[in-house]
């Protein structure tokens, strides 16, 4: 028996998620993974590397559970949200019987971590506003443990109807978590489930320090839900999930003093994200720039193979979605600083703005 065959079926037959660093390329412009543009320093303050970490870091917790509004009990953290949206499949989903639902065009994790624990990933894709599709929804839960709505979307990057996400809560009552991805919503703080917990106690909303605190490759994410969903989470998650490193920049990155450096980026983001957007408006090849609420923006473009391959040769990088139901000639264009935008515009007006066959 080989190797391949000893493996098991479902990850012989998985397609792995396609991240950014994946995919690869020489670019000297990233706007391909929604990352803060430049890096922010931190110096490490805790030296006891000889000693394991705490499992679940107080300070962490602590600071975290502030600046969410909710109780300390109510947080989980973890190896970014990607972990956490695997720890409540762990929990919650019996492989081969139970099942996840999300409704595409959507974070491809959701269908990656549920193929690879051998549970069903159920879809109903949305409607054409990205809007969900409610009764479809309603006429696909039988089975379905956890059900997965990122709000602001990705790769779309509009919010969720709150509306809609009360009469999902509603329709999944005691039937099923619904979990709200939160991964950009300090770019629309307003708009957050978190206060919403103490009301729907199969709630659970993923956060994470990868964008607006502009601390990707920290790998730090949270899980906010009530108590007894973090105690369940508890049983799976690995014995040390943050390394002590990661634990001490994460503090300090929650800190009073950091939080309010996280506001002033998100401010210098949303200036640069206005730019991109009028400036994309005036562009030949662009047919159709959409709201964001996020750190990208969602742009329909004529031929957009070819001037992704385009601008990838320039050193551009941006990120296709035309594979994406419902987002054909789709790229995302993550919000650089003013110089990767204006750059970015600069490339888009070489394109020929012409009708062409994709691909050519």
């Amino acid at each position: 028996m080989s190797i391949e065959e000893l493996a098991r079926d479902n990850v012989r037959a998985l397609t792995p998620y396609q991240s950014a660093r994946r995919l690869g390329g020489n670019g000297d412009v990233w706007l391909n993974a929604n990352e803060y543009p430049t890096a922010v320093e931190y110096q490490l303050t805790q030296q006891t590397l000889n000693r394991y970490p705490e499992c679940q870091p107080k300070l962490v917790i602590e600071r975290y559970a502030e600046y969410a509004g909710v109780k300390p009990e109510q947080v989980l953290v973890s190896r970014g949200a990607d972990e956490g949206i695997e720890l409540l499949i762990r929990a919650f989903c019996e492989p081969g019987k139970d099942a996840v639902l999300y409704c595409p065009p959507t974070y491809g994790m959701y269908s990656v971590s549920s193929e690879a624990f051998g549970v069903e990933g159920r879809t109903v894709p949305t409607l054409a506003d990205w809007q969900l599709d409610l009764p479809g929804i309603a006429e696909n839960l039988a089975g379905v443990k956890v059900i997965y709505v990122c709000s602001p979307n990705n790769p779309t990057g509009q919010l969720i109807n709150p509306q809609d996400l009360r009469v999902l809560l509603e329709m999944a009552r005691g039937k099923a978590l619904v979990v709200a991805d939160e991964a950009y919503i300090e770019f629309c703080p307003q708009a957050t489930l978190a206060g919403w917990l103490n009301e729907y106690p199969h709630l659970v909303v993923l956060r994470t320090l990868s964008k607006a605190f502009a601390l990707a490759g920290l790998r730090c994410g949270f899980t906010l839900a009530n108590e007894e969903v973090i105690n369940l989470l508890m049983k799976v998650i690995a014995p040390y999930p943050l390394s002590t490193p990661v634990a001490d920049i994460a503090a300090q990155a929650l800190s009073p003093q950091g939080i309010n450096a996280m506001r002033e980026r998100v401010a210098e983001v949303l200036v640069n994200r206005q730019y991109l957007v009028t400036a994309l408006q005036d562009v030949d090849c662009v047919e159709q720039v959409f709201d964001s609420e996020t750190n990208y923006v969602l742009a329909r473009i004529t031929a957009s193979s070819a001037v992704f391959k385009s601008l990838w040769d320039q050193g551009i990088i941006l990120r296709d979605q035309n594979k994406q139901p419902s987002l054909s000639g789709c790229l995302r264009i993550t919000v650089g600083t003013r110089l990767e935008c204006e750059r970015t515009i600069a490339a888009l007006r070489e394109q020929p703005g012409l009708t062409a066959t994709e691909g050519v």
